[in-house]
């Protein structure tokens, strides 16, 4: 692929964001390119049902959402026979190269958007050069379009123009952003025999021309919804006949954020969604909380996560209300592996376009990369993440993010340049 066809596949899924399982268009983009691109050097393609552990998908939308979003690609000019085979929200895929002996190598890219609108201002490149997203209220706000588009080109470039032999194996994840899809893929039979795992991202508020041969510091993160029940009644003639869910709720809150942190290491807790009520003279009788908890551990997240469960409890127990808490999308922690890490760096110290390697830095956040790398590991395999940079005008997930085209580039050879590596030394 040229420069030109790699911003032009970018810009195509820039204008077509589509958020956790609703990833019709673009796997079906996705599928379309490979098959055109590769043809016979493409051995093996996953879509779809095939591609993960269906049962194991987490944070899935409801039907009539799924549906809609589907019904959306059906409108447009991607295969109809692929998004078939994606309906019901089974989206993603894994294609596979087969040179020969060698080590099994993988490669994890995420192809989500984000539902949240994106800025019409000119100064906003997508705005003004006319690739801003058809969707309203989702966009590729953290850079999944140019990671799908780096995991497309690192095939080309393996199956065109490299001495790899082994296999390699690209999973173009769905639902990242609601960790909600790294569990059904580290669940498929595709990982289990991968001996090296590098996944990506890019930008994490790195330069274009920085690259970071190891990223640490994934705060593993458990989401939870508790819905109050109490009962409702006249809030000025017979205020005493009701059970305040709200009262409950507030009460949770409060106290979620007085869980005490933990000496082993760094804890998080927040409450993101709080609702409930329906008129001011209405002793309220629903209501809930969304909220989540992390930990620097998956042993602390587990910690934060059984005493946010208490917290929720007492307060309803206080209240004489009664509460149902139920566990979402979760991701464990995980670790870069040194093997990895120093492979990475040297194959970025001797890219062109690459300023600056930096051997480590944390993400400080939650990624659910972490199942897939933690399932090589388990297994006796080396994982790591690796930051691709990028200059990005806004913030990630803010309605001005954009990425530096030219980090597509950089991303593609220190990728290709590292399987091709490890293929060299494992071999």
């Amino acid at each position: 692929m040229t420069a030109d066809d790699l911003v032009t596949l970018r810009r195509d899924l820039h204008q077509r964001p589509e958020p956790a399982w609703r990833e019709f268009y673009t796997t079906a983009r996705i599928v379309d390119e490979l098959e055109s691109r590769l043809g016979d050097d493409l051995d093996q393609l996953f879509v779809g049902p095939e591609a993960i552990a269906g049962d194991h998908r987490l944070a899935v939308p409801d039907d009539a959402e799924l549906t809609r979003w589907y019904e959306q690609a059906q409108e447009s000019d991607v295969d109809a026979a692929t998004l078939e085979r994606l309906e019901g929200g089974y989206t993603g895929a894994v294609a596979v190269i087969e040179r020969g002996e060698g080590p099994t190598v993988g490669l994890r890219v995420d192809i989500g958007g984000l539902p949240r609108p994106e800025s019409e201002e000119l100064s906003h490149k997508p705005a003004a050069a006319g690739f801003r997203s058809e969707h309203d209220g989702a966009m590729h706000a953290c850079g999944h379009d140019a990671h799908a588009t780096i995991g497309i080109g690192v095939l080309e470039r393996i199956a065109d123009d490299s001495d790899f032999a082994g296999t390699l194996k690209v999973f173009f994840q769905p639902a990242e952003e609601v960790v909600g899809g790294g569990k059904s893929m580290a669940e498929s039979e595709y990982i289990q025999d991968v001996d090296s795992l590098l996944a990506m991202h890019i930008g994490l508020d790195h330069p274009t021309g920085e690259i970071v041969a190891g990223i640490d510091g994934f705060l593993a993160v458990s989401h939870l919804e508790a819905a109050f029940t109490g009962e409702s009644a006249h809030a000025g003639g017979h205020p005493e006949q009701g059970r305040n869910a709200v009262q409950a709720m507030a009460t949770a809150v409060q106290n979620l954020y007085a869980i005490p942190r933990h000496n082993d290491g760094k804890t998080r807790v927040n409450a993101g969604v709080v609702e409930g009520g329906s008129a001011a003279n209405v002793i309220p009788d629903e209501a809930r909380i969304v909220a989540e908890v992390r930990g620097e551990t998956t042993e602390l997240m587990e910690y934060m996560k059984h005493r946010a469960e208490q917290v929720l409890r007492s307060a309803a127990e206080m209240h004489d209300c009664e509460v149902s808490v139920e566990t979402g999308a979760e991701a464990p922690s995980a670790r870069s592996d040194d093997d990895l890490v120093s492979t990475v760096a040297d194959v970025a110290g001797e890219t062109a376009g690459v300023e600056r390697v930096l051997e480590r830095d944390e993400l400080g956040g939650s990624e659910d990369a972490t199942y897939l790398m933690r399932a090589v590991q388990e297994r006796g395999g080396s994982a790591c993440y690796v930051g691709v940079g990028t200059d990005h005008p806004g913030g990630h997930h803010t309605a001005t993010f954009d990425v530096d085209e030219a980090s597509i580039g950089h991303g593609i050879d220190v990728l290709a340049g590292a399987i091709e590596r490890v293929s060299s030394e494992q071999r």
